[in-house]
């Protein structure tokens, strides 16, 4: 008798326990591949993390993985969904045509700076504008770099002829056929295998925007830079469905204060500030920059840059997808209203 009530003690002990740590203190792991420490890290993520402690009361804490050590970068999403990360943050372009209709807003002309482009994004999946692609996630908010430029070690680019042979990394399948069609060689991998491979000279430059350069220390090996803004890289911050629903319903407004637009503007304003540093460093070093201006309308630069975004949407359609042009002119409008916004 002793012995079963001394079971059933011990028993109900630990089953308050657990449920003491499912509701008072839950920890969620937060997996992304920008480098732990970096402004990105701290100013985006870290900050997202102690607002959510902060206002949960201690309920919620948020454990950072930075530099993919929870998991790689071009696997963050389904790692996400499989419930390795309760939260993922990651390029859409890692895992290609699986986001084709997000992937809209990197074409050219789209996106001016990164503040514009988090408001673009943002509002676009507000809207409804990217269908059923996350269905199998809970989308916390989105944000996008600014324009992607080309950055070289050696070659001064001025016009496409000059990317002839150029092993470049591109950062998405987009502007790889962009770069395959200026007669690059496009190289794809992750942001934080670019610095060793440019030292090994494996690539003889990359795409990149000017806050990259900055983060993953690129400005080092690059000497030559071309502003030609054709793409820039759709992020989502999303978490698991199954970490969220078990959430407390306390513990889910919390999440819910934290996400949409507020933290995808405040993504998109720290992404700005870290372009104007980067190109401000490449400066200091003294190195040759080449600004493209109203690239869709050179002489040199309209021709591949313009059969991109054609390409691009014919591509959609010949896939089945029939709302790409659609929502390549609501990305558009949202730009304008985006602009209006801010001003």
């Amino acid at each position: 008798m002793n012995t079963r009530f001394g079971t059933f003690v011990l028993t109900a002990a630990i089953a308050l326990l657990g449920a003491g740590h499912s509701q008072a203190d839950t920890t969620l792991r937060m997996s992304h591949f920008w480098p732990g420490g970096s402004t990105t890290d701290k100013e985006i993520f870290q900050a997202w993390a102690q607002a959510v402690t902060e206002q949960s009361g201690g309920e919620l804490r948020v454990q950072d993985f930075p530099s993919q050590t929870l998991s790689k970068a071009d696997d963050t999403y389904d790692a996400t969904v499989r419930g390795i990360a309760d939260i993922g943050v990651t390029a859409q372009g890692y895992t290609a045509g699986r986001f084709p209709l997000s992937q809209i807003a990197e074409l050219p002309g789209v996106i001016d700076n990164a503040s514009q482009g988090a408001c673009i994004v943002q509002t676009l999946y507000d809207e409804g504008r990217f269908g059923d692609e996350y269905k199998d996630s809970h989308v916390l908010f989105m944000f996008t770099t600014g324009p992607g430029y080309i950055h070289t070690r050696r070659t001064d680019v001025q016009t496409p002829a000059d990317l002839n042979g150029l092993r470049i990394r591109r950062p998405t399948a987009v502007a790889g056929d962009m770069l395959e069609s200026m007669g690059a060689r496009p190289v794809g991998m992750p942001a934080p295998d670019i610095y060793t491979s440019m030292q090994r000279g494996v690539l003889d430059g990359l795409s990149f925007p000017w806050e990259g350069m900055k983060v993953f220390r690129l400005n080092e090996l690059t000497h030559y830079h071309t502003q030609v803004p054709f793409y820039a890289v759709v992020f989502v911050a999303a978490m698991n469905k199954r970490a969220y629903e078990r959430l407390s319903d306390s513990q889910r407004a919390v999440i819910d204060a934290n996400s949409g637009m507020k933290w995808a503007e405040n993504a998109g304003a720290v992404f700005s500030r870290l372009d104007a540093a980067g190109k401000q460093e490449a400066e200091a070093a003294g190195d040759t920059i080449r600004v493209i201006d109203h690239p869709l309308d050179n002489p040199d630069w309209q021709g591949p840059l313009k059969q991109g975004i054609e390409g691009y949407l014919s591509g959609l359609e010949s896939r089945g997808i029939d709302q790409g042009r659609d929502v390549y002119q609501a990305a558009l409008d949202a730009r304008n209203a985006c602009d209006a916004k801010a001003s």
